[in-house]
């Protein structure tokens, strides 16, 4: 990333002295540590990748492949939310998660966002594959240590580059069944990447302020928010072409084509009513409305692919 708006010590965290030394972590603060929501989409893309590669699933081995996965995500974000606590607290919107909340120590947070980091890999490793598994201990270390401790403190373009983190599931996905990616698992992983800016910057736009005052150099911050909504134009429109490329160039099926073409022009559309209202209420509303869209988006595509992989595989009588 470029020089920040303004500097904020992150080597660890650290926190007001009048927040509480002792904490008494629930089971469900230890739960948000995993980023519950970023599973939910870990998951998701990693299940359509495991479903498009052309070897039989054992569905035992590939539910827990798939749970693998998804503990590594959670682990990877446990450990962002120990690196970043100090930064977590001075934003509204993360203020209360359990670390500058009070509820988790940081060392805790740290001993369980390793373990299970550790216990992710070895799982995957021993169940399916060690290629799968070298692949998701990967991404655990380009998530905490090249985006978080690194391109997010240094550069407008951590959410650019750190994107990749977040587009690895389905490669990963694919490669516990196989050991290998393929062409289609490719293109969803630069499917998420190129989605990811815009998704993000969108919610950055309206959350600047708090940036800015954490010291992160997000690009609303750094080159202003005409710029930035430039930017979530250019790869909105981006997105078509290549949201259509799994079912022009790979094994992608007819619904899937509909689905991306049609979403991909609405999120364009959206993109656009973001850059045109630049002032007030109006262009808060574009802001959130685009940045729901582009989760609605990314969910309707990964489904649709998802539903022309299990249709082959209802009963015959269902397919009449």
């Amino acid at each position: 990333m470029t020089i920040a708006a303004e500097s904020l010590e992150t080597s660890s965290p650290s926190f007001d002295k009048e927040r509480p030394t002792i904490a008494f972590g629930t089971a469900r603060d230890y739960y948000e540590l995993l980023k519950p929501r970023v599973m939910q989409l870990v998951i998701f893309t990693a299940l359509v990748g495991m479903l498009t590669s052309p070897e039989p699933i054992n569905p035992i081995l590939g539910f827990a492949s798939l749970l693998a996965i998804a503990v590594g995500a959670g682990a990877s974000g446990c450990l962002n939310m120990w690196y970043d606590a100090s930064i977590d607290a001075l934003m509204d919107r993360t203020s209360k998660r359990p670390i500058p909340a009070g509820a988790v120590k940081p060392g805790e947070a740290l001993a369980f966002g390793m373990t299970l980091s550790i216990g992710s890999v070895l799982f995957l490793g021993l169940i399916a594959n060690w290629q799968s598994a070298a692949f998701l201990a990967f991404t655990i270390f380009f998530y905490v240590v090249i985006y978080t401790m690194w391109l997010k403190h240094w550069t407008t373009q951590n959410i650019v580059i750190g994107g990749a983190a977040g587009a690895f599931p389905p490669m990963i996905g694919y490669m516990a069944v196989t050991g290998s990616v393929s062409l289609e698992s490719f293109l969803y992983f630069l499917l998420i990447f190129v989605w990811t800016p815009p998704h993000f910057w969108a919610l950055a736009l309206v959350k600047s302020k708090e940036y800015a005052r954490a010291g992160v150099p997000m690009l609303p911050v750094i080159a202003g928010p005409d710029a930035t909504r430039l930017q979530i134009l250019i790869y909105s429109i981006a997105l078509i072409p290549v949201g259509m490329a799994p079912a022009l160039i790979s094994h992608a099926g007819l619904l899937y084509l509909v689905v991306a073409t049609g979403f991909g022009v609405v999120l364009a559309y959206y993109a656009f009513d973001l850059y045109r209202k630049r002032e007030g209420d109006e262009a808060r509303k574009a802001a959130f409305r685009l940045f729901g869209t582009s989760i609605l988006y990314l969910f309707a595509l990964f489904g649709a692919r998802l539903i022309e992989q299990l249709l082959p595989l209802l009963p015959w009588s269902l397919m009449k």
